[in-house]
C-alpha cells in the first residue's frame, strides 16, 4: 500500500470558510445518494480533489488538521461517512481536543447502524457538535434521494439524532433545498420536534 500511496497527493485536509476539514474516508457504507457528486463522476469540492487513494492514518489526519488556533473549527467531513472509521476519527478527535480544537462532525446519521450499536454518547464525548443530513421529511422521499442499502435507515437516522441530543450533543439537522419532493418547512418542523437546530442547505453546495 505504501507504494500506491506514494503515487498520489491525496487531499486529507482542506480549508473552507475559515474552518479546516478532514477527509477521513470516501466510503459511505449504507447510502448511495443520487445527488452526491462522487456517484455522478465528480470528486471535487470547490478547488479540492476529494478522491482518496488510501485511508489516511491517525497521524496523517492530525498533521493535516494543522494548528487548531488558526481555524474556527476542525470538521470531520469528506466524500464519505466518517463514522465508517469510528475508532480512527475518535482518536484523531481526542488528540485535537488536547490542542484546544473546536470539533464538529458532518454525518449522514447512519453511524450507529454502521457500527452495530448506539455510538452517539461516545461520539459526543469527543466531538460535541454534529451536523446530521436528514434530507427528507419522510421515508419515501429519503429513500428516493439517498438510496439506502438497509431497510429502516431513515428511522435509524432519526433515532441517532434523538440519541445524540440525549447525550448532550449540539445537534443541527440539515436538508437540501432543491431536491424534488423535499419539503424544507416539514424538515425544519421535524428538527423542532426533536429539539435540535435546523439548517437549510443548497443543492450542489456540499458544506
Amino acid at each position: 500500500m505504501a507504494e500506491e500511496k506514494s503515487q498520489y497527493e491525496d487531499t486529507i485536509g482542506y480549508t473552507l470558510h475559515g474552518s479546516r476539514y478532514l477527509n477521513v474516508t470516501n466510503r459511505c457504507g449504507i447510502l448511495r445518494c443520487a445527488f452526491c457528486p462522487k456517484f455522478n463522476g465528480a470528486w471535487s469540492v470547490k478547488e479540492y480533489d476529494m478522491r482518496l487513494h488510501h485511508n489516511p492514518s491517525v497521524e496523517e489526519l492530525v498533521e493535516a488538521a494543522g494548528n487548531p488556533a488558526d481555524y474556527r473549527e476542525i470538521v470531520f467531513c469528506g466524500m464519505g461517512e466518517s463514522t465508517m472509521r469510528l475508532d480512527v476519527m475518535l482518536e484523531v478527535g481526542r488528540k485535537l481536543k488536547e490542542k484546544g480544537a473546536k470539533l464538529r462532525l458532518n454525518t449522514n446519521g447512519t453511524g450507529s447502524m454502521l457500527n452495530g450499536r448506539d455510538i452517539a454518547a461516545e461520539l459526543v464525548a469527543v466531538i460535541p457538535t454534529l451536523s446530521v443530513s436528514l434530507n427528507a421529511q419522510d421515508e419515501e422521499t429519503y429513500n428516493r434521494h439517498c438510496r439506502p442499502k438497509n431497510a429502516g435507515t431513515y428511522a435509524a437516522v432519526i433515532d441517532f439524532i434523538k440519541s445524540a441530543k440525549k447525550a448532550g450533543g449540539d445537534v443541527t439537522v440539515t436538508a437540501i433545498d432543491g431536491l424534488p419532493g423535499v419539503d424544507i418547512a416539514k424538515c425544519e418542523a421535524i428538527a423542532n420536534d426533536l429539539g435540535v437546530k435546523f439548517r437549510r442547505r443548497v443543492l450542489d453546495d456540499l458544506v
